[in-house]
C-alpha cells in the first residue's frame, strides 16, 4: 500500500525525452541533407553535426525500445521532487526548439546584417587574415575575398589600377555614398554563423544603384581603379558588366 508521500511518476515524461532526443537528431541530419548546414557552421565541422545527429537517433531508438519493453512495469518514487520547474519541462523546451528548427528555414545573412556588423570600407583594416595567398593567380581569377586578402598583403590601391576583375557577391547600399557607388560583399565564416563578418569592395556603376536593390546577388566584370569614397581613398571596381545571379547554395566564404 502506498503512503501519502509515494508518488507514481507521469509515464509520458520518459517518452517526451525520447521524442526530444530523436527530433534533434532528425533536425541535424535534415540541415545536412538539405545543405542548410552551410548557413550555420563552417564545413570543417560538418562531421561533428552529422555524428551528433546519428548518435541522437541511436540514443532515441534504444531509449524508446527500453521504455517499450518495460511499459507495463510499475514505477514508484518515494523521493521528494525538488525543482523550480515541473518534471519534463526541459525536454519540452528542447522538443519545441527542434520543432521550430524543422519548420523555420535558416536564411543567409543579408545586407542589413552586414551594415549592422560593419562591412569594411577601409580594406586595409579588415579582420580577414591572409590565407593561402597566391600572388601568381591572375587578377580576373580572384574572388572577392581573394581581393581583400591581397589588399591585406599589399594595401596600396594604386598598385592594382587597370587590373581585370570578375567577382560575385551581394549588393549593399551604404548610406554615406553617392548613388553611382554600391558595395559588393561576402560574409566570411570562421566557425559558425555567430562569428560571421562581412568584407567587400566598392563598385562604381553607370547610372543609379537603385536598379540593383540590396541583397541582389551579382557577378561583376570590370577593372580596378582608385576612387575617393566618403573621404577615403579606396580600391574600387569600375563595372563594365553586371549580371544578376541566384544566391549560391553556400553564400559564405572561408
Amino acid at each position: 500500500m502506498l503512503n501519502s508521500q509515494t508518488k507514481a511518476p507521469n509515464k509520458f515524461i520518459p517518452w517526451l525525452d525520447v521524442v526530444a532526443i530523436t527530433a534533434w537528431g532528425i533536425l541535424m541530419l535534415k540541415y545536412w541533407l538539405t545543405g542548410k548546414l552551410y548557413l550555420l557552421i563552417h564545413p570543417d565541422y560538418f562531421w561533428l553535426a552529422i555524428l551528433a545527429g546519428i548518435a541522437l537517433l541511436v540514443i532515441g531508438f534504444f531509449k524508446g525500445l527500453e521504455l517499450w519493453k518495460h511499459r507495463r512495469r510499475p514505477e514508484v518514487s518515494n523521493a521528494p521532487h525538488i525543482s523550480l520547474f515541473p518534471p519534463g519541462w526541459g525536454s519540452f523546451l528542447l522538443l519545441t526548439a527542434a520543432i521550430l528548427g524543422l519548420i523555420i528555414t535558416p536564411r543567409a545573412f543579408a545586407s542589413q546584417t552586414a551594415l549592422d556588423r560593419g562591412v569594411t570600407e577601409s580594406i586595409g583594416a579588415t579582420r580577414t587574415q591572409p590565407q593561402a595567398f597566391r600572388a601568381t593567380v591572375r587578377p580576373e581569377e580572384r574572388s572577392l575575398v581573394d581581393w581583400v586578402r591581397t589588399l591585406n598583403v599589399y594595401p596600396e590601391p594604386d598598385a592594382y589600377i587597370g587590373q581585370k576583375v570578375k567577382v560575385q557577391g551581394f549588393v549593399i547600399h551604404q548610406p554615406n555614398v553617392t548613388e553611382d557607388y554600391m558595395f559588393l560583399a561576402r560574409f566570411i565564416l570562421t566557425c559558425c554563423a555567430a562569428d560571421a563578418y562581412p568584407v567587400g569592395l566598392p563598385v562604381q556603376i553607370s547610372g543609379s544603384r537603385q536598379q540593383y536593390p540590396p541583397d541582389t546577388w551579382l557577378e561583376i566584370e570590370g577593372q580596378m581603379t582608385t576612387q575617393t569614397i566618403a573621404q577615403k581613398r579606396q580600391l574600387t571596381i569600375k563595372a563594365n558588366a553586371l549580371k544578376k545571379i541566384p544566391q549560391p547554395q553556400n553564400p559564405y566564404s572561408y
